[in-house]
């Protein structure tokens, strides 16, 4: 039996700190699924295909080693009605502090009383990456700082690419 789980997220960019969590994920499942959150009335700064083909480029090696199929979907519904549809059976969600905890648990609550079938999974942020988040990463990127310790080649190269062009 294929043990799938459903991580999501807006990964724009993917960081360092969504990579800590994907490497984690690979101890509790055999399928993890990626959403990418995509809202009509928000533009992010990368399209949705630039975030799905980052995070494969990352991730993907390391979930081929651990023998986990990693995919990626875009959603632009709830998280839990997208990780049913993903056929998911764990939702997994980062911490990184505990304002993430207080508002995750919510979430854990309202996702468990609309899906019981679904389990939310918390997983803590490792020490070296607690501090990172992507909108930080890129405000950093976007002044001309280096993110070299918050994201992965591809994605540090992408934003170097992303900020020439404006």
């Amino acid at each position: 039996m294929t043990r799938t789980a459903f991580y999501s997220g807006s990964f724009d960019p993917p960081t360092d700190g969504h990579l800590d969590v994907i490497a984690r994920a690979a101890f509790l499942c055999d399928r993890l699924v990626v959403g990418i959150g995509a809202h009509a009335t928000k533009a992010g700064l990368f399209s949705t295909d630039e975030r799905m083909a980052m995070i494969h480029e990352a991730a993907g090696p390391a979930m081929a080693k651990a023998r986990v199929k990693l995919e990626a979907v875009v959603f632009s519904g709830l998280a839990v009605a997208a990780a049913q549809a993903a056929g998911a059976s764990l939702i997994l969600r980062g911490l990184r502090d505990a304002t993430d905890f207080d508002y995750e648990m919510q979430m854990a609550g309202m996702n468990g009383q609309m899906a019981p079938q679904l389990r939310t999974v918390f997983l803590p942020a490792s020490p070296q990456v607690r501090h990172i988040s992507a909108t930080l990463v890129r405000q950093i990127a976007e002044m001309g700082g280096d993110v070299s310790g918050f994201a992965p080649p591809n994605v540090v190269a992408a934003l170097r690419a992303k900020f020439a062009s404006r």
